[in-house]
């Protein structure tokens, strides 16, 4: 009987092509040979390993990465598994080099964009709240100036408690409204803002009296509070440095600017940003803030001009810039917007600032292996005879075609009533979806006709 590769149930979720990747497989700086969704690659992802080590000394100012090896070799998962290394919150933004050729933007503002998506500030601020859970609440209400008919807040009165104090505190009809539209009850945890007014909810309180018990109950149960009521309280927001150019740009541009600007501002001017950077270097002196760099990852970076790579040669020497990855799959090729060929199509003096890591094909036993990690990740189900049969796809063609053909596969065996991809349902999807050296020899046979 044929041994099954089982998979958890499925359900709604949204699964991306490196949704795997939970970092480099490292232990004391050497990679093992399957770890964090990485397969085999281990000279690149040890490569790798120095890079984060560099990135957390601070010692890449001024240098970039250059992923160099075939299609479908981990270039990408590389990159991705760089950034998960760095941090949780380490902003990661992927980018192709034929995205820079926008119509709306020029090709600068489209890099310096990425550029600033992929460097993160991580705010904190502290305020004085009141904090604890409601054990009394009588709201005032008065006639509605306009309408004597409606009755509005005018007040309120709240107990506020605590494992270590009770206080009732008078609030005006600001936070008398607030109370009320974020639907305030006995036995809430809340805190208030001291100088704001504004109320936050936090859940349920645990130990507070339940009057009636729920059989389904979707609010959240915290613990009582600890301390005094009135405490100072950190806030950590974090964003990036796009984020407030943004939010500068349409602060500056005026009330119509605020209520028109839309979704989006296009194009940021160097004075919108100089002002963004001197506002972030404040924050940071006052220990306010701290900046994380991120991970700006260009792929196919040979499709960029010699303008695009001036202007990253620039770029790279700043002092707020994240670390810059570049991949490509091609080696002796022209520069674009020259007529100069060089390495992998990029300048000679931008060369001499990248460290280059090297992919290598996959072997069968590792092509194996990812087959199995992706078919996990994307709840499939294998048999051993279908498992083997990937593996030779994989490896006679590509991995990425063995890999795209899992979901078809599994959508067959499902309409067959089977809950297991067999041999057949493979068989059966390979002949519905052709690999690229098959479309291409099948257009060839062709090519005479539609060349008339």
């Amino acid at each position: 009987m044929a041994r099954i590769v089982e998979a958890p149930k499925r359900g709604f979720e949204r699964i991306g092509a490196h949704s795997h990747i939970k970092g480099l497989g490292l232990r004391d700086g050497k990679a093992l040979r399957i770890a964090d969704g990485l397969v085999g690659q281990v000279e690149a992802r040890e490569a790798a390993g120095i890079v984060v080590s560099m990135v957390r000394e601070g010692k890449m100012a001024g240098r970039g990465i250059l992923l160099v090896g075939p299609p479908g070799t981990g270039k990408t998962a590389i990159a991705i598994a760089i950034a998960k290394e760095l941090g949780k919150d380490t902003p990661f933004v992927a980018l192709s080099g034929s995205e820079v050729y926008s119509a709306e933007m020029k090709k600068s503002e489209v890099l310096m964009q990425a550029m600033r998506r992929a460097i993160g500030v991580r705010i904190r601020e502290y305020r004085k709240v009141y904090e604890g859970m409601v054990v009394d609440l009588d709201v005032q209400m008065t006639r509605h100036p306009y309408n004597p008919y409606q009755q509005v807040p005018k007040s309120a009165k709240i107990t506020l408690k605590t494992r270590d104090e009770q206080k009732t505190l008078r609030t005006d009809e600001t936070v008398a409204i607030e109370l009320i539209n974020k639907g305030v009850g006995l036995g809430d945890v809340i805190w208030i803002d001291a100088e704001t007014g504004r109320v936050a909810k936090l859940g349920r309180c645990i130990e507070a009296p339940r009057e009636e018990v729920y059989d389904i109950e979707a609010e959240e149960k915290v613990p009582l509070p600890q301390g005094p009521i009135l405490k100072d309280k950190e806030f950590v927001h974090t964003v990036t440095l796009h984020d407030l150019d943004v939010m500068q740009a349409r602060s500056s541009g005026g009330l119509f600017s605020l209520l028109f600007g839309g979704g989006e501002t296009r194009e940021i001017s160097n004075e919108v940003r100089q002002r963004v950077d001197g506002l972030v270097r404040e924050w940071v002196d006052e220990g306010r803030a701290e900046i994380i760099p991120g991970v700006l990852f260009i792929d196919d970076v040979h499709m960029l001009d010699i303008e695009a790579f001036s202007f990253l040669s620039r770029a790279m020497e700043s002092e707020l810039a994240p670390i810059i990855i570049l991949a490509t799959n091609r080696g002796l090729t022209r520069i674009r917007g020259t007529d100069i060929e060089s390495p992998h199509g990029i300048p000679l003096d931008l060369l001499d600032r990248l460290l280059i890591i090297r992919t290598r094909p996959y072997t069968e036993d590792e092509i194996k292996e990812i087959i199995k990690i992706r078919a996990r990740e994307e709840k499939v189900a294998l048999s051993d005879e279908a498992l083997e049969y990937l593996t030779k796809l994989g490896a006679m063609h590509s991995l990425r075609y063995a890999v795209q053909l899992l979901t078809p596969a599994f959508e067959v065996a499902r309409k067959e009533g089977r809950d297991r991809v067999m041999v057949t349902d493979v068989e059966r999807v390979k002949g519905l979806f052709v690999d690229v050296t098959q479309s291409v020899r099948y257009l060839k046979e062709y090519e005479e006709q539609f060349l008339k």
